[in-house]
C-alpha cells in the first residue's frame, strides 16, 4: 500500500492520534551510510560506469545469443552493480538479499541455451522480485520483518514458478517497505527492519515511494533488467513514478497471489516494474495464468495473454477516446499537473480523442470502506499466509506479530509504530455484516458508479492522469508526506493500472497513468508504448545527494 493512501487515513479518525515512535532516534542509522564526524552524512559516492546500464531484455538476449554475454556473466555483472551501488557508493538499500544458487542456476540456463536454444525473451534474464514473493530456496521470506527473519515457505510463489519457467534468474529480494506499508499510519515508505531505508537513486534524500520501493529503486538503478512489485493501492504505480519507470498493476485475477505475504486478497496483486514499456509488457506475460490455488485466476486462462507485445502499436493511441477525470485525480501536485497536461497534448497529438472531463467518483467515496475492508482482509488473510508456512512457521498470527514487534521494539519501531496492526487486530471477521458493507460501497463507487459506468457513459477506451508529483523527502521523524496520485479509484476496483515516465521537475521523474475496464492490460499498455515511443521521457538516475535547484 502507498504512502499517500495510508496518510489520506489519518484525517478520518480511523488511525488519527496515534503517537511516533520516531522521536527516538537512537536506532540503527536508516540510511544505511556512514556518517562524518558531528553526525553530517557525507556525500555519497557514484557508482563506477556499468556497461549493462538501462539495458533493454532484447538487448541483453542479443549479448546471450551473440556470446557476448552468458547468463552468468550478466548474474556476475549485476551482483557487482549491486555491490558498488545498494550496498556502497550511494547505498540504495534496494536489495535485502541475493540468491546464493542465481550463478548455478545461470550456467544450466546457459548449457540449456546451447543444448535446445532459448525458452524466450526471459531466458537467463537477471529478476529482483519483492522480498513478500515466496521462493523456496535459500532465500527468506520475510516482507522486511524481523518476525520472520529465516522464513523459508514450503513452494514457490505462482510468480516465482512461473519466472523460473519463462527461463528467468532470480536474482534476489528486493527491500520494501515493511509489511508492504501496512504497520504504521506514520510510516517511511521503503524501510524494513531488515533493509533498512531504502533511497531514491535520482536524488538520495527523496523516497522511492510505496512498498514496493526496492524494486523501484534497483530497477531504476539498473541492479537488475526488470523487477516484480505488489500493489494494494500505489506500491508498484507509486514507486514507478518516483523511480521513472514503466509499472503495471494489473487486474485482479490476472496474476496468482498464492505464496505471497498478503495485505487484502480483494486488491492485492503482483505486477511488473521495469524501464520501458517492452520490457513490462514481456515480464507480464510470464507471469499471468490460472492456478488452482487462487481461484479468482481462472477468469486469466480466457482473458489474460501470454504475449502483450502484441499491442505495441506507435499508433495505438489514433482514435482511442481518453477521458481525463480532472477532479477525482488532478490538483494534488502542481508538477504532476504540468506534466499530465503536455502529455495530453501529445495524446491528441497522437490521434487520440480527449474527452475532457469525464469525471469519475471522487476518491473519498472510499476512503473510510478501503480501509475497513483492508483491516478485517489482513487479519484473516495474515493468518492464513502464516499457517501455510507449516509447523516451523516464526508466527501464528498477527497477535504474535504485534507481540514481537513489542519486544524488538528497539530494532522494529525506531522510528515509527504499528499502529494499523493493532487496528486490524480488532477487525471484525469477514462474514460479519460491516465489513461486506464497507466492500460493496468500494465496488459501487469504483466499478458500478466508477470506471464502469463512466466509460459507459463516454465511450472511452482508458483514462488518464498524473500518476502522482516528484518524489517527497524521506522523512523518519515525521513519516510520509506529499502530494497524492490516482491509484486509488483503479486499485480498489480491482482494475488494471499502467504508468510511464512523462516528464521531470527539478529533475525527479515524473509518471502518466492509464487505467480502465478490467483485463484491458493490452489496450493501457499500447497506449502507454505509443506515448513512450513519441516522447523518450526516461533518463538513467545520477545518484545526486538531492536535487539540483
Amino acid at each position: 500500500m502507498s504512502s499517500i493512501d495510508r496518510r489520506r487515513f489519518i484525517g478520518t479518525g480511523v488511525a488519527g492520534g496515534v503517537g511516533l515512535a520516531a522521536a527516538r532516534l537512537g536506532g540503527a542509522n536508516p540510511s544505511g551510510a556512514r556518517p562524518e564526524p558531528g553526525g553530517r552524512e557525507a556525500r555519497p559516492a557514484l557508482p563506477p560506469p556499468f556497461d549493462l546500464e538501462e539495458a533493454t531484455l532484447a538487448e541483453l538476449q542479443k549479448k546471450m545469443q551473440s556470446g557476448e554475454e552468458s547468463a552468468r556473466s550478466l548474474v556476475e555483472k549485476y551482483v557487482r552493480r549491486i555491490e558498488a551501488t545498494d550496498k556502497q557508493g550511494p547505498s540504495i538499500r534496494a536489495v535485502i538479499e541475493i540468491n546464493p544458487d542465481a550463478e548455478e542456476i545461470a550456467a544450466r540456463l546457459d548449457d540449456e541455451r546451447k543444448a535446445r536454444g532459448a525458452r524466450g525473451p526471459l531466458h537467463g534474464i537477471p529478476v529482483l522480485i519483492k522480498d513478500n514473493i515466496g521462493t523456496a530456496d535459500r532465500m527468506t521470506t520475510t516482507a522486511g520483518s524481523l518476525a520472520l527473519e529465516g522464513s523459508i515457505p514450503p513452494r514457490d510463489a505462482f510468480v516465482a514458478r512461473k519466472l523460473r519457467e519463462a527461463g528467468a534468474v532470480i536474482l534476489g529480494k528486493a527491500n520494501l517497505s515493511e509489511w508492504a506499508n501496512f504497520r504504521s499510519t506514520h510510516s517511511s515508505s521503503g524501510w524494513s527492519g531488515r533493509g533498512g531505508q531504502a533511497k531514491n537513486p535520482y536524488a538520495l534524500d527523496r523516497n522511492p515511494s510505496g512498498s514496493s520501493a526496492g524494486t523501484g529503486g534497483a530497477v531504476a538503478a539498473s541492479c537488475a533488467a526488470v523487477g516484480v512489485g505488489t500493489e494494494t493501492d500505489g506500491s508498484i504505480v507509486s514507486p514507478s513514478n518516483n523511480c521513472g519507470l514503466v509499472g503495471v498493476k494489473p487486474t485482479i485475477g490476472l496474476v496468482s497471489r498464492a505464496g505471497i505475504i498478503p495485505i487484502a486478497h480483494s486488491q492485492d496483486t503482483a505486477g511488473p516494474m521495469a524501464r520501458t514499456v517492452t520490457d513490462a509488457a514481456i515480464l507480464l506475460g510470464a507471469m499471468v495464468g490460472a492456478d488452482p490455488d487462487d481461484r479468482v485466476t481462472s477468469a486469466a486462462a480466457s482473458r489474460g495473454r501470454r504475449d502483450y507485445t502484441t499491442f505495441l502499436d506507435p499508433n495505438a493511441l489514433r482514435g482511442a477516446r481518453i477521458g481525463v477525470p480532472r477532479q477525482a485525480c488532478f490538483g494534488m501536485s502542481v508538477h504532476g499537473d504540468r506534466v499530465a497536461e503536455g502529455a495530453i497534448a501529445v495524446l491528441r497529438s497522437l490521434g487520440a480523442v480527449i474527452v475532457d472531463p469525464a469525471e469519475l467518483p471522487s476518491p473519498s467515496k472510499v476512503s473510510d470502506s478501503e480501509f475497513e475492508v483492508l483491516l478485517c482482509e489482513f487479519k484473516a488473510d495474515i493468518a492464513a499466509y502464516l499457517a501455510s508456512l507449516g509447523p516451523k512457521a516464526p508466527a501464528r498470527t498477527l497477535a504474535d506479530l504485534i507481540a514481537f514487534n513489542d519486544a524488538h521494539r528497539d530494532r522494529e519501531m525506531p522510528y515509527f509504530g504499528q499502529e494499523i496492526f493493532l487496528r486490524a487486530e480488532k477487525a471484525v471477521p469477514l462474514s460479519d455484516p460491516k465489513y461486506k458493507a464497507a466492500l460493496a460501497n468500494d465496488l459501487h463507487w469504483t466499478r458500478t458508479l466508477g470506471i464502469d459506468a463512466v466509460m459507459k457513459a463516454h465511450r472511452l477506451d482508458a483514462f488518464v492522469a498524473p500518476t502522482a508529483g516528484p518524489a517527497s523527502l524521506t522523512d523518519l521523524v515525521n513519516g510520509d508526506y506529499g502530494p497524492g496520485g490516482c491509484s486509488t479509484i483503479p486499485a480498489v476496483a480491482g482494475y488494471p493500472h499502467v504508468t510511464v515516465p512523462a516528464g521531470h521537475a527539478f529533475g525527479l521523474p515524473v509518471g502518466l497513468s492509464f487505467f480502465g475496464a478490467a483485463f484491458t492490460e493490452g489496450k493501457l499498455l499500447g497506449y502507454a508504448f505509443a506515448f513512450e515511443q513519441a516522447t523518450k521521457h526516461r533518463r538513467a538516475p545520477r545518484f545526486l545527494p538531492t536535487v539540483e535547484l
